[in-house]
């Protein structure tokens, strides 16, 4: 009986999750601005490549996304290189503090800690703020990607690497890196996903200059029903979606 209702309960919550999207991606398509369907059209994806302000939004999201994706892979592979290397179930269990921290904690603690700082630095918030507050929540996502996979690699080889004469900077990159590429491959991809997504510690520590795709729709979605909200929505949704699949495909080889 169990192995009977067990497919039905997962088709209900998959259909609970995902019904909310298929809706927003069939009505990006209709004609008319409200909830009533008058027929397909493309009008309102026109639209929303016609929107400067979407366009500029875009953008910005775009730029600090890839920025704090770099960053945030590299330190956060190192990161989990060194906890492998060395191990400190102290130092490791306390980068879990930003997961189950609230972003609108983690914001408002950056933009006191930026505020702090500009005493000091003649730093304004804008673009390098940004980006600097993407890194910082993105690193322990790569690191607890990164360390999955490290878990499942044999020292042995490494220490083999290193009895034949190799230095342990070639040792990492000849033989442990070639290894955790998939991982890393998917951490970036998965952080990329998070930075480009962001809105709430985004708009605590952006500038005037630095508004993301996300903060541009969420005002445009107060204003009141924009069917070109429905349209920008499906296309990040998709894109996204096909991303995360890609990570998670990285992830398991």
């Amino acid at each position: 009986m169990k192995s009977r209702t067990l497919p039905l309960y997962a088709a209900a919550v998959y259909l609970f999750l995902h019904l909310p999207l298929a809706i927003l991606l069939v009505f990006s398509f209709n004609r008319s601005k409200f909830t009533v369907w008058e027929g397909f059209s493309l009008v309102w994806y026109h639209a929303a490549f016609q929107d400067t302000q979407l366009g500029e939004a875009t953008w910005n999201s775009l730029l600090i996304a890839f920025a704090a994706t770099i960053c945030a892979t590299v330190i956060g592979t190192l990161c989990a290189y060194g906890l492998w290397k060395r191990g400190s179930s102290w130092l490791a269990g306390s980068l879990y503090l930003s997961l189950i921290t609230p972003e609108i904690v983690t914001g408002i603690s950056l933009l006191a800690f930026f505020q702090w700082l500009f005493r000091y630095v003649n730093v304004q918030l804008g673009m390098f703020t940004v980006i600097l507050a993407h890194i910082a929540f993105s690193i322990v996502f790569v690191v607890i990607v990164v360390m999955a996979r490290l878990r499942s690699l044999d020292r042995a080889l490494e220490e083999a690497a290193l009895d034949l004469g190799a230095r342990p900077w070639q040792a990492f990159g000849y033989v442990t890196l070639p290894q955790l590429w998939p991982a890393v491959g998917a951490a970036a991809l998965l952080v990329f996903t998070i930075s480009f997504d962001d809105y709430v510690i985004t708009s605590m520590v952006a500038g005037i200059d630095s508004e993301t795709l996300p903060m541009v729709i969420y005002a445009m979605a107060r204003r009141g029903a924009n069917p070109v909200v429905n349209a920008i929505s499906a296309l990040i949704t998709v894109a996204l979606g096909l991303m995360i699949l890609i990570s998670e495909r990285l992830r398991t080889e």
